[in-house]
């Protein structure tokens, strides 16, 4: 994160808002489940495996499709080269925009879910360095880590706010995740057409930023 310029910093945040949206509408349609925060749902495999094993398989779906999602992100990103920024989100504002419109005609439930997650495992496509992922926008335990080890670096009299690209990063994501908890009592997954809107406007920063460069 903090080897990114100031552009891209923003984006990652812009990302990491909009995957706090998603899981948010995922978590509260399907009570309890995630479509971006993969480490829960494991949790919630393991301990459904001891208990209602019908529910687990349905999480165990849900991490299929967030896999499928990062693979079919990375396969998008390496085919577009210098624009993979781009391509990727594209990708994933086409998804979402599927996944809307599946909600709208009653696939609420269990495909538009599904369709969700594959769309926030494909956004982490967004940002890599030599083919890995450089900037997790969907998940904020190892953020939360570098900023507590940057944040204790500081205190103990080294660089003074190394640690602000990480609060910022986890705090788009909380306040993407306060904002799709607003909204889901009146729109439920209808809330799913603004991120579609998110999507297309952080789509045109990526085409204003230009091609990678690196990273």
């Amino acid at each position: 994160m903090r080897r990114y310029e100031q552009p891209h910093r923003l984006l990652a945040i812009g990302l990491a808002a909009l995957a706090g949206f998603v899981d948010a509408l995922g978590f509260l349609k399907l009570g309890g489940m995630f479509v971006s925060f993969m480490s829960g749902n494991s949790t919630r495999l393991a301990v459904g495996v001891a208990g209602n094993g019908l529910r687990s398989l349905f999480v165990g779906v849900v991490i299929a499709a967030f896999v499928i999602g990062v693979m079919l992100g990375a396969t998008v990103g390496r085919v577009a080269g210098r624009w993979r920024k781009q391509a990727v989100l594209g990708f994933v504002l086409a998804e979402l925009a599927v996944a809307a419109t599946v909600a709208s005609l009653g696939g609420g439930m269990i495909a538009a879910p599904l369709l969700m997650a594959n769309a926030m495992g494909a956004l982490n496509a967004v940002f890599q360095r030599d083919g890995e992922v450089s900037v997790g926008v969907t998940y904020m335990t190892g953020t939360l880590v570098k900023f507590g080890q940057h944040l204790a670096a500081a205190l103990a009299g080294g660089p003074r706010f190394t640690w602000a690209p990480y609060l910022l990063l986890w705090l788009g994501l909380v306040a993407g995740a306060v904002a799709g908890a607003a909204v889901f009592p009146a729109l439920g997954l209808g809330a799913l057409w603004i991120a579609v809107a998110a999507t297309a406007v952080l789509l045109a920063a990526t085409v204003a930023i230009g091609p990678v460069r690196e990273g």
